[in-house]
This record gives C-alpha cells, structure tokens and sequence, in this order.
C-alpha cells in the first residue's frame, strides 16, 4: 500500500511538473498584440451599417444570407471582447487564404512579462467554421483541444446554447483579402435575437429595469408633458435606490434614463416592456441645455453596460456624423459625452464619491465640466481645415482642454480613480 501511494504520489508531481513546463514553455518575451483598448468611431459607423443591411426585424425564419463584414470590424471587435472579458489584447488578420486570431495576455504580478500568446487560424469553406491550426506560444496545440476549450468556457459562462446556435446559423466562410472583407453565409434562426437578448439581460436584470421604468413613470408624472426639468434631480432621484445590489440597481436607472433621453422607445429593445408605464415626455435639462442632458446620460449608460471605449467611440462618431450631416462638430457634446462616460465607470466600480455625492443635492457643476467657452457647430468643411483629423495636434489639444477639466473635478480627478 506504502509502495502503491508513493508511485501514485510521484506520478502526481510527474503531470505537474510536466504541466509546468509546458505552460513555461509556452510563455514568450515579447506580446503577439500590443495595442490600446479603444474603439474607432469607423467601427461604430462599420456596425451601423451592418445591422441596417441585416435588421434582424425583418428577416424571416429560414432565411439564408451572405454578408460582407469589414475585417477591420472584426479586428476591433476581437480586441473589444478580449480587454474586456479576458483582460488580454487581441486582433483579426487576413493572411492569404486564411484568417488568424491572435490574443495576447501578460502574465499578472510580473511587470515586465513574460506574455500568453495564442493564435489560431480559420479556414474558409462550407459548413461550421473550424480552427485549422493553433498554437500557444511556441507549442502547437490539437485544434480539436482548442474546439472544446472553446465550448468548455461557453458553457462555463452560461453561453453554451447561444454559442452552438451561433456556430450552427453559419453555413459558408470566405475571405477577400484585396477588400479586406470577410463574407459569411448564414441561414437566420430568430431565436438567436432571443437569445442574444437573454445574454444582455438576465431575469433579474428585467426586474430591475422594470423597477427603474416604474420609478421614472412615476416620477415625471409630477410634471406637464414638455416642462423643463432639472437633469441632475431626475439623476439623484433615480440613483437613490435600495437592494442588495446597488451597482446593478443603479446600472439599470441609467439604461431607463439613457433610452429615454435618445428618444428611444424601450421596448424595441426589450419587447416584454410595451406592457410597461408610459413615461411623460418632458425636457430634461444640464448645464442649461438639453443636448447635454442627452449626452451625458446615454455616454453614462453606454460605459455603465458596454464600457468606456464603446461610450467615446459612439460620442465622437455622433460629433462627426453631425459635423456632416447635422447640427455640427461640438466640442461641448463631447465634453458631456466623456463626463456621462466618467459617471457611468464610477457606477461600475460602486466609487465611494459617488456615493458621498448622492448624499447631498446633486449639481449639475459636479457631473459636468464648464461648457460654454468650447467651439461649437463647426461643419464637416471647417473641420477639415482648422483640425485636418481626430489626430491632429489642433484637436488633441482641445481634447486634452476637456480631459484637464474633468480632472479637476472633484467627482473624476484622476488620483482617486
């Protein structure tokens, strides 16, 4: 028995000591990706599109389909999805005949590295998309083993169904490398728009975001349809909630106040909601305006449930659509966008000042910073020739101008973030 225990034991230590090495082994000096966090306001437009040629709404059970989907899209949506749920880097490249993803996570606790980096190749052609080769750094892995790490970790997540559906919609893959496109043929399930929607919101998510809509009905029903009410009122009110979860709580107030103040009617987002209260419209205003109080609320509920790159990406898009299209480039809005975006980030980390400021009346100078002195509806034309682009030094230093006065509030200086 002694003999027996002692063999199992080093056996044991064997595997771990092998499973060590391997996993050294696979560790690197340098990063496969190495990049920033951010979203492009071209990818906002690129998604934008894309829907629009896709609307869910108006396809049919059964219905089969070839979209072409921007690479650069997918490279960015990539990145988004691994800072974001793996706290690692990533990217999507066409290469020849193939696609690669690669991904890129440092080490925790060693500053200086060593990296994790994996890739994995996708070849096009019929039926279910498949890894082809894969490999984490230097070390090959079996495809098949990726596959179901892959299908292990959806499961794990509570994604697994919506995964498989996923995966099974898809019926052709093919890359055009000289248009930097990927086009995918897919036969549409209109259970997927179900399950998508049961992943963003969870049964308790709808409680509360039912809660924070009878709340709001409620509380606007104290005033006429069309008055102008204060913003941040409105804001205290909605945030001064109870529950075991305050984070959450508070997260579904401002996706209730977002949808509202861009116009939106919830239940095209929620459908179970057209059985809702109604809510009065009225004028909500901030900083004695109220495309501020729009801004800043939907900037807020943006970084609140999709995060900070997705919030300025979507603010700076909306500022160079309407410099096109619509009222002009403002850097005023812009301004309330990255106050909203600051708030909202506040809410998903339960910051201790911002509940020190809801236990006080809340004023609009403590959410937004001076914005009257900031240049206002500049066309697409004068755009070009005072700032040429977004990476011009004449707009970064504007930029900076609004990241300074943020700073300088109490609510978002930076060294207590």
């Amino acid at each position: 028995m002694t003999r027996l225990f002692v063999w199992l034991t080093g056996a044991l230590l064997l595997l771990v000591l092998a499973a060590g090495g391997l996993f050294l082994a696979a560790l690197e000096d340098a990063p496969l990706v190495e990049r920033d966090e951010n979203i492009s306001p071209a990818a906002i437009d690129q998604a934008r599109r894309l829907f629009h040629t896709n609307d869910p709404r108006r396809l049919q059970r059964g219905e089969a389909r070839h979209t072409a989907i921007p690479a650069t899209l997918i490279d960015e949506g990539v990145n988004a999805l691994a800072s974001r749920g793996l706290k690692a880097r990533g990217a999507f490249i066409l290469t020849g005949e193939m696609a690669e993803i690669r991904l890129t996570r440092r080490i925790p606790l060693i500053p200086d590295g060593p990296f994790l980096n994996l890739k994995a190749s996708i070849r096009p052609g019929s039926g279910e998309p498949k890894i082809d080769t894969a490999s984490i750094g230097q070390t090959r892995i079996p495809p098949a083993v990726l596959e179901a790490l892959l299908n292990i970790a959806a499961d794990a997540r509570g994604y697994g169904p919506e995964w498989q559906l996923a995966r099974k919609a898809v019926h052709e893959l093919a890359f055009d490398p000289a248009h930097r496109l990927v086009i995918v043929g897919y036969t549409w399930e209109p259970s997927l728009l179900d399950h998508a929607r049961a992943i963003a919101f969870s049964p308790d998510d709808l409680v509360r975001i039912r809660s924070a809509q009878e709340s709001l009905a409620g509380y606007l029903d104290h005033y006429a349809s069309g008055r102008r009410i204060p913003f941040a009122g409105v804001l205290q009110a909605m945030l001064d909630v109870n529950g075991s979860d305050q984070r959450e709580n508070r997260r579904a107030a401002l996706l209730v106040l977002g949808i509202y103040l861009a116009e939106k009617n919830i239940s095209s987002l929620i459908p179970e909601a057209r059985g809702w209260p109604p809510l009065r419209p009225v004028v909500m205003m901030l900083a004695g305006r109220n495309d501020s109080a729009q801004h800043f609320a939907v900037s807020a509920m943006l970084a609140a449930w999709a995060g900070e790159p997705v919030a300025d990406a979507i603010g700076l898009y909306k500022e160079l659509a309407d410099a096109r299209h619509g009222s002009g480039f403002s850097f005023a809005d812009l301004a309330a966008d990255r106050a909203g975006t600051r708030f909202g980030e506040l809410i998903n980390r339960r910051d201790q000042r911002l509940i020190t400021l809801l236990n006080r009346e809340i004023q609009d100078h403590d959410m937004v910073p001076p914005l009257g002195d900031l240049p206002e509806s500049i066309s697409a034309i004068a755009f070009q020739r005072r700032f040429g682009s977004t990476s011009s030094p004449a707009y970064r230093q504007l930029t900076a101008e609004i990241e300074r006065r943020l700073d300088g509030m109490p609510l978002y200086q930076p060294a207590q973030r």
